[in-house]
């Protein structure tokens, strides 16, 4: 055997053994990659990520949230001309080809082996990015394009073209958290699939390669270059579209935009109230999950709460007048607009209020401002009218301000962030159903919720719980109480000696005078009269926590550090005779196919359900029958003695009945006192609705640092709070009159537009008698069982702790 043919056979014996190994190694690498690839049959079950939309009540879209712009689509719902775009871009043997490019393979090999390039163009195909996309890393290596080739097969396998390219095209991140192409014709063209032109799906399909910095909008020559030679030229040689139209593609301008969805009511802090509620409700990710939420909230009825409180908290400001600019910076001589504005660019609007830098005055008293859309204005001299200046006065180049448009077109005002602020929020009374809160003047300046979070001392608005306890003791509209300085003994020693707001005294008034007035000491004496510890269980089944409320006579004067939340769920129990409603804001959820998952069904007030007395209304008339006086004959013996109502049985079986926080006599007669607050009491600024059903409490602390009025009017409570969130004072003689008030007429006055009348009548077990000269409805056995009680001779009880209000 000659030397060549041994040589031969060994060469051929070493190929054969390499041959082999490779082959074990191949298999090896084939068998522990392959064993690790997941089950593509989860493709047809996946669930891609979606946004969580909220809705008012009617439909109208509050609030978009997510991690990403997603809106699924299927194949029929693409067009032809979109699919071919995206086959040229991407994959033009996409429909012939087995799930690999083994050429593109090949090449993608080639270049990792002989370059130290770590990423490499890889002739993926579609199929395969789907796998990437769903299955793994970005990482570039053998192994994971190993098992990316071997995904591609299975997945050609297990599904059809149509259904991996609609996986592709709904999975593609598109830049500006836009995944899938439908969310991207949306966010940059703000069109659906079929509305696009030829230019704009050819622009998307240029997009998946670098979606971040190859987009029309963080880079429109890129991505102008991508469209014209990558896309749209190729598609003319594949013979998708004739040259003539991929020239005329071509000339079309790049022209997208940000197109966010079109959010039609404005209400930041409810919709951010229901992000909170999804995530306890159904864990962290629910905002991923495509749930579309409906709310309670009434569109007119938030807006016109966004303008009430946005309107009187800048009325309140103008009343303590210019406190000067935001900031002041430094300009350049030469700065021009766009270098002006660069300045702003972290300032958001609030409110309608827009930051501005101010480039210069004139002698004319105008001043010409820049805004961060770079846009030059003038600001004539009338701008600040509520100043009584000329902004040229005002303000110098390089100051921040803010400005608003004004009433006429092109009219632009000077004006200024509020230092106060408010909070409102507004019930259905016979439900708890949340129809309108705002918890600030802008959700942008500061997401502190005042109307849920914000714990304020109510001042006098407190004062009709107080009221509601003393008349389930034998007290009644008509009784006699003393207004009169009155000292009460400290711990260690010390006096507490209550006052009037304004001081002064006005001796032995009827308790409907002494509310409409809003006395102090009246309250007081009442709260002294029936304990402490009394009144604070009774109060509480309003719906406060007992620990909220003070054990000790200052709870009388609204000391009470409480959410204007749960003030009015407090009105709300007199307002619909005595239930105590549960607030709500969700009323039904759906998943993305439109599945409902959820639905409210809210416990519902009922007026003449258990805890009333029974007998019809008796009017009868005591002339002079004086509260204080023993029991005697002059008490109508006519009347009938009570007895406990027969539950009413609900209209609709499954209706939840709301339990009863207060007898409805009670809660008629706290309606009838506050509707006189409004006839010709501290809030008679409301008599300009012209609804007798209106009635309120309004509401000042010690220096002026909170103003509130809740009340009632229709079906609906509303309570408003005006303050500042440092607890500094909001200046001299704003009392809730004046500061919440105006806020709470100028809501009330939408929300009740069209709305019936509420009609009080008083509940079954009331009778109708003449007391101290007034005629009042009292309940029937506190006509039986009137006894002396003589204020003058009251001398503090002897537990210290009654009066400890430090």
């Amino acid at each position: 055997m000659t030397r060549f043919r041994r040589w031969l056979r060994w060469l051929l014996v070493a190929f054969l053994v390499l041959a082999l190994i490779g082959a074990a190694v191949a298999g090896g690498l084939y068998y522990a990659i392959s064993s690790k690839l997941p089950d593509v049959q989860a493709l047809r079950d996946i669930e891609m990520q979606e946004p969580m939309y909220v809705y008012a009540s009617d439909g109208q879209l509050m609030a978009v949230f997510g991690e990403s712009r997603r809106i699924p689509i299927t194949m029929k719902d693409v067009p032809e001309r979109l699919k071919q775009a995206f086959l040229a871009t991407e994959d033009a043997r996409f429909y012939e080809h087995g799930g690999v490019d083994y050429k593109g393979i090949a090449r993608a090999v080639w270049l990792l082996a002989t370059t130290n390039d770590k990423r490499v163009p890889g002739g993926s195909t579609i199929t395969q990015q789907v796998a990437r996309q769903f299955f793994l890393s970005s990482e570039y290596s053998y192994t994971r394009k190993l098992a990316e080739i071997l995904l591609a097969r299975k997945i050609e396998q297990e599904l059809s073209k149509d259904e991996i390219f609609e996986l592709y095209l709904n999975k593609s991140f598109f830049g500006n958290r836009a995944y899938g192409v439908a969310a991207a014709a949306q966010f940059y063209y703000g069109k659906e699939l079929k509305d696009l032109s030829l230019d704009e799906m050819a622009s998307l399909a240029g997009i998946p390669k670098f979606p971040s910095s190859g987009n029309p909008i963080s880079n429109p020559e890129r991505a102008r270059e991508r469209r014209d030679y990558y896309v749209l030229q190729r598609m003319a040689n594949l013979g998708f579209i004739s040259q003539a139209e991929a020239d005329a593609a071509k000339a079309v301008p790049m022209h997208a935009s940000a197109h966010e969805p079109p959010v039609q009511v404005e209400a930041p802090y409810v919709a951010e109230l229901v992000r909170q509620e999804m995530i306890a409700r159904f864990g962290g990710d629910v905002v991923n999950k495509g749930y579309h939420v409906t709310t309670t909230i009434n569109a007119e009825m938030q807006t016109a709460a966004n303008l009430a409180v946005r309107d009187g908290l800048l009325t309140y400001d103008h009343r303590h007048g210019w406190h000067g600019v935001e900031k002041q910076v430094q300009l350049g001589a030469g700065d021009d607009a766009a270098t002006l504005a660069t300045h702003l660019r972290w300032m958001a609007s609030q409110s309608g209020l827009l930051p501005a830098i101010v480039s210069g005055t004139a002698a004319d008293g105008s001043a010409t401002v820049v805004l961060a859309n770079r846009t030059e204005i003038t600001l004539p001299a009338s701008a600040a009218k509520w100043t009584n200046k000329t902004p040229a006065k005002l303000v110098q180049r390089g100051d921040i301000v803010r400005v608003r448009a004004g009433a006429k077109e092109g009219e632009w005002l000077l004006d200024q962030i509020p230092r106060g602020q408010s909070a409102l929020v507004s019930l259905d009374a016979e439900n708890g159903a949340l129809k309108a809160l705002v918890g600030g003047f802008s959700f942008s300046g500061n997401k502190f919720n005042r109307a849920t979070q914000a714990r304020r001392q109510p001042g006098s608005s407190f004062k009709p719980f107080v009221y509601a306890a003393a008349f389930d003791k034998g007290f009644n509209p008509a009784s006699i109480v003393l207004d009169a300085p009155v000292v009460f003994r400290e711990r260690g020693g010390k006096t507490w000696q209550p006052q009037n707001d304004g001081g002064g005294f006005r001796g032995p008034m009827r308790l409907r005078e002494a509310l409409v007035q809003s006395r102090n000491l009246v309250s007081v004496r009442l709260l002294d009269g029936m304990g402490v510890d009394y009144a604070r269980k009774y109060i509480s089944e309003f719906g406060f926590a007992e620990a909220e409320l003070p054990p000790n006579l200052s709870m009388s004067l609204g000391t009470a550090s409480l959410t204007p939340l749960s003030i009015a769920r407090g009105y709300a129990v007199f307002a619909n005779g005595g239930s105590r409603v549960d607030t709500w804001l969700i009323d039904q959820v759906s998943d993305r196919d439109g599945n409902l998952v959820f639905k409210e069904n809210p416990a519902l007030a009922c007026r003449d359900c258990a805890g009333t007395s029974s007998g019809a209304p008796v009017s009868q008339v005591v002339d002079g029958f004086n509260f204080g006086a023993a029991p005697s004959a002059t008490a109508p013996a006519t009347a009938a003695a009570p007895k406990p109502a027969e539950p009413a049985a609900p209209v609709n079986p499954d209706a939840r009945v709301a339990p009863r926080a207060i007898d409805a006599r009670t809660a008629y007669q706290l309606v009838s006192m506050m509707r006189d607050v409004v006839q010709r009491g501290t809030g008679t600024a409301a008599k300009v609705l012209g609804r007798e059903d209106v009635g309120g409490k309004t509401g000042s602390t010690n220096d002026h640092r909170d103003a509130w009025f809740s009340g009632f009017g229709g079906r609906y409570v509303t309570t408003v709070w005006v303050g500042r969130d440092d607890f500094r004072s909001l200046g001299y003689r704003e009392y809730g009159g004046r500061a919440a008030l105006p806020i709470w007429i100028d809501y009330m006055r939408v929300a009740l537009k069209d709305t019936p009348i509420m009609q009080n009548e008083p509940p079954q077990g009331m009778v109708q008698a003449t007391l101290n000269g007034a005629t009042e409805w009292v309940k029937v056995e506190d006509m039986e069982k009137l006894e002396e009680y003589d204020f003058n001779s009251q001398i503090p009880q002897a537990d210290d702790a009654a009066f400890d209000i430090f």
